[in-house]
């Protein structure tokens, strides 16, 4: 399962859901806006974020991860179930790790509300990715998160030089190339472990 960033389910995400797809996985990336307003897919402009944010504001944290939840069943079939999340989809992987069961692995990217949930133990395996230019996410808060996980159960890395969104491939503001190869090829690494 892909988990999309405020943006919606956009070219990004499809883009995202795709590559986990060509690398034989069964992929789907919820449309976890629909319960504000059904095909949000945003740009990142800053009207397009003024629109994320009331959308994120708009819908309960649980409810998005009662979606999460519908879509664990939906891909049962297809054997073991993982979660990579990007931003407020990174946020939604670890607390789907926390708080839902039947995931056998969980990874995030710049997920920016972890920190404020370190409290809540993860029942799979996590991977986290955070970039140490990150404006939005000081190295303060991924230190809290690496002194309150087990590093066997969750893997922390940071990229030196990339910021908020690196694996965003889209946006040359955010696009860190050599970060995002690095963090893909440890998440798929870690999902092959995990998910077979």
């Amino acid at each position: 399962m892909v988990v999309q960033e405020i943006f919606g389910v956009n070219s990004h995400i499809r883009g995202a859901a795709d590559s986990y797809a060509a690398d034989g996985y069964r992929a789907v990336a919820p449309a976890l806006f629909d319960r504000a307003e059904r095909g949000v897919e945003l740009d990142y402009d800053p009207a397009d974020r003024d629109k994320a944010i009331a959308l994120r504001k708009a819908i309960p944290i649980d409810a998005m991860l009662r979606d999460v939840a519908a879509t664990a069943v939906a891909l049962a079939s297809a054997g073991k179930v993982g979660i990579v999340g990007y931003c407020l989809g990174g946020s939604l992987a670890w607390l789907t790790a926390t708080r839902l069961p039947g995931f056998a692995a969980a990874v995030g990217y710049y997920g920016g509300m972890i920190a404020a949930h370190i409290n809540e133990a993860p029942r799979c395996p996590v991977m986290l990715h955070f970039g140490e230019e990150d404006c939005g996410i000081p190295m303060s808060d991924v230190a809290k998160i690496r002194a309150a996980t087990d590093p066997a159960r969750v893997q922390v890395f940071t990229y030196s030089g990339a910021g908020h969104a690196f694996n965003r491939d889209d946006s040359p503001a955010a696009w860190n190339e050599a970060a995002a190869k690095l963090a893909r090829e440890r998440t798929l690494a870690f999902l092959g472990e995990h998910l077979g």
